[in-house]
């Protein structure tokens, strides 16, 4: 028997050959679309919502490293026990994307598409009041429970000292190693806010594997870092010039560059060269017009 023309397998129902469309996966287009109408919905949220958001997603990546530290101090020392460690730091960021709370790194990819699509002024001071507020909203709220952390009689002493070894561990390095690993970190969080919407099913197992290889490989992030190292700051360890010009600056800049300007323009690129109907569509023929 000759196969098919098209190449489809032979004798499919109607129901079947909607299974096969309904099992396919979306088309790079159709990802770029969502998260690009998602951050068009940001872009058009009051300061005051953008604000609150911002905040609690700051006082809940704590979470973090509340989490490491605990597990830090509860475990033996040594290398393979480091490895179980770092799932704490997936907390932070669970907590606040399955909470849609306000975080600025997830903004580099989802806020950056629709000026990407439509360059205009107007939309790129829309972008810089979202960073804006974002950014100072995260920060706000990570150097608040860090200060409560280390302040208020919560931990003992086993755990304070974690605490500062993580902190610590960070400030190992200098500027250019935390701009450096801010693009990797940048890249990861873009590409995980890329993967979610084409398997939401498994949203969490998707956070828990990015933000965990993010933690193996001790790559810096603002928002988690900035709990981290202000810890360092209010235990009298570091100087607020350390904090701004050693880890912040650098560290903000390479998640920028990682999140926006290499993953966002890579996609968006992507999509452009791909603009058009599908190709299913550009195969058919109009069909002749009837003699009259």
């Amino acid at each position: 028997m000759d196969a098919p023309k098209d190449g489809k397998t032979p004798n499919l129902s109607a129901h079947e050959q909607h299974e096969v469309e309904k099992s396919q996966p979306p088309r790079a287009a159709v990802l770029h679309e969502i998260i690009r109408t998602q951050g068009d919905q940001e872009l058009e949220r009051s300061v005051a919502a953008l604000w609150w958001s911002a905040l609690a997603a700051g006082l809940t990546m704590g979470l973090s490293l509340m989490a490491m530290g605990l597990l830090n101090s509860r475990l033996p020392d040594g290398d393979a026990f480091k490895v179980i460690a770092s799932f704490g730091y997936c907390a932070g960021f669970l907590a606040v994307i399955l909470a849609r709370q306000q975080l600025f790194t997830e903004n580099t990819l989802t806020a950056v598409l629709p000026i990407m699509t439509k360059p205009t002024l107007g939309n790129f001071g829309r972008l810089i009041r979202l960073w804006s507020v974002v950014l100072v909203g995260n920060l706000c709220g990570t150097l608040l429970v860090a200060y409560v952390m280390l302040h208020l009689p919560i931990f003992d002493s086993k755990t304070d000292l974690a605490f500062l070894g993580i902190g610590r561990k960070i400030m190992e390095n200098d500027a250019s190693q935390m701009f450096a690993k801010g693009i990797i970190s940048g890249w990861m969080i873009a590409t995980m806010v890329w993967m979610i919407p084409s398997m939401e099913s498994a949203k969490m197992w998707i956070i828990i594997l990015i933000t965990y290889l993010m933690a193996l490989g001790d790559f810096t992030h603002i928002v988690v870092g900035s709990a981290e190292v202000s810890y360092l700051v209010f235990a009298g360890e570091l100087p607020w010039k350390d904090f701004w010009l050693v880890f912040a600056g650098p560290t903000l800049a390479g998640n920028i560059v990682g999140g926006s300007f290499i993953f966002a323009l890579i996609s968006h690129a992507q999509i452009r060269s791909e603009s058009g109907p599908p190709k299913s569509q550009e195969n058919k023929t109009e069909p002749a017009p009837d003699d009259r």
